[in-house]
């Protein structure tokens, strides 16, 4: 059986730095550890304290030393996968995890699969599946707001859980009431699961209205900075990224590819791609460049529109009128520490200058409001959870009106619990093995 296997993986990130970790996870991690581990002081593994690092050699085939390293045993079920687990803390360069990884290897543990040890925590009872895909987002996090909103999750503070606590008190009082049908409450109680469903569904409704917010907060708002040369498309990324990312020159045409990346807008993640200069050009790299800035301009869920304010419109500007039309945009004034000789009338803008910070503030303000991100962290993370809770909210739709209808208490049990059902298809307590599958492929090996 797979799940018996020890597997073991590389889990701190590729390239150079101060430690390297290689975990394995499984029934026989602390006997093939004992087969590359030797200590300073001659202890095996095996005999060794919980969470208690001791000093020694990994060893190859010929117990020669291929690094010296700390070893620390967690077993079950208290590791982060229930089993028994065995680290080894290298030095980390890439060259000498993978030698000590291929020993663990050749010593009987397999490479573990994506997300493999999360995996096995989830199987093991640890981890909720709500819980998995927060490790998952934590790791991913793209700012402190999104990194909160994980943290929240695998911690269990969870609007999910608390919504199927409160249908599994109400079925509860289903069950007592066909219990004991003496006591003659079934009015009383339908009365109070009635309203306790009413509340479950306006609190569902709330979560569906930020499934736009929660994939934002995972994967950034794709926004694209558009403008003609020299209006100050890439001094914006700079500022926005706090960084000097792209070369900023007085030389039109020095953006001629796009540059792509994430900055932080007061917790909402922007992914943010800055773009050639719209123009006509001869050039032909040039001329791809700017169809490039075309095409990101069309994917954009948000267009920051750059116009030079100290400079009369030209027929580029007019351009740039018309790509972001029906869009969601913002036109942003450059330079307006410059005398002003763009003249834009009925157009909504915002004077900016990177040079004064004029503006800058305000642009932070719209970004969020167009990112629709509440101030409250409880929110859906993906399309597969919005789709369990509308699954959710119907079934609690059909309770109330069975409870309208009057034909027995324990038809309003049967709807609950299908309810309940497909909340437990975010946490994990419904759901296939397919489902399960798909979701931790998207780990990376070692966690």
């Amino acid at each position: 059986m797979k799940q018996d296997e020890t597997i073991a993986a590389i889990s701190t990130a590729a390239g150079e730095g101060g430690i390297g970790i290689i975990r394995l996870s499984g029934r026989t991690a602390l006997e093939v550890g004992d087969n590359i581990f030797r200590s300073m002081s001659g202890r095996r593994l095996t005999d060794v304290e919980d969470r208690k690092m001791i000093l020694g050699h990994v060893i190859d085939g010929s117990a020669r030393s291929i690094d010296e390293a700390m070893a620390v045993v967690m077993r079950s079920p208290r590791s982060y996968t229930c089993e028994d687990v065995a680290e080894f803390h290298c030095h980390g360069g890439s060259t000498v995890m993978r030698r000590v990884l291929r020993r663990a290897l050749e010593a009987g543990a397999r490479l573990a699969e994506r997300g493999e040890f999360t995996k096995r925590a989830f199987l093991n009872g640890r981890l909720d599946l709500s819980q998995a895909q927060a490790v998952l987002d934590i790791i991913q996090s793209k700012t402190e707001a999104a990194l909160e909103i994980a943290e929240r999750r695998l911690t269990g503070a969870d609007e999910i859980k608390s919504l199927r606590r409160r249908i599994v008190e109400a079925d509860a009082h289903i069950e007592a009431v066909i219990d004991f049908p003496e006591d003659d409450l079934e009015g009383v109680e339908l009365e109070r699961i009635d309203r306790t469903v009413e509340e479950v569904i306006a609190a569902i409704d709330k979560m569906l209205a930020t499934e736009h917010s929660g994939r934002i907060m995972r994967e950034g708002l794709r926004t694209a900075i558009i403008g003609k040369p020299n209006v100050g498309k890439s001094s914006l990324l700079n500022y926005l990224l706090r960084a000097e990312r792209a070369i900023v020159t007085d030389v039109p045409g020095t953006t001629r590819d796009s540059i792509e990346e994430f900055a932080d807008i007061d917790g909402v993640p922007l992914h943010i791609i800055d773009t050639a200069g719209i123009r006509a050009s001869s050039d032909e790299v040039e001329r791809l460049g700017i169809e490039r800035a075309r095409e990101h301009a069309r994917q954009a869920e948000l267009i920051l529109a750059l116009i030079d304010g100290s400079r009369s419109l030209t027929s580029e500007d007019e351009e740039i009128f018309s790509m972001i039309e029906g869009r969601s945009a913002i036109v942003l004034l450059t330079k307006s520490d410059l005398p002003r000789l763009a003249s834009i009338e009925g157009k909504n803008f915002i004077p900016i200058s990177i040079k004064s910070g004029d503006g800058i503030e305000r642009l932070k303000e719209l970004i969020r409001e167009r990112a629709g991100v509440p101030r409250e962290l409880n929110m859906i993370r993906d399309a597969r959870e919005a789709e369990a809770l509308r699954r959710a909210k119907k079934h609690l739709v059909e309770a109330r009106a069975t409870i309208r209808l009057n034909v027995g208490i324990d038809f309003v049990s049967i709807d609950l619990r299908s309810a309940l059902a497909a909340l437990g298809e975010i946490t994990g307590e419904n759901v296939s093995d397919a489902v399960i599958d798909e979701i931790f492929s998207k780990f990376c090996i070692g966690k």
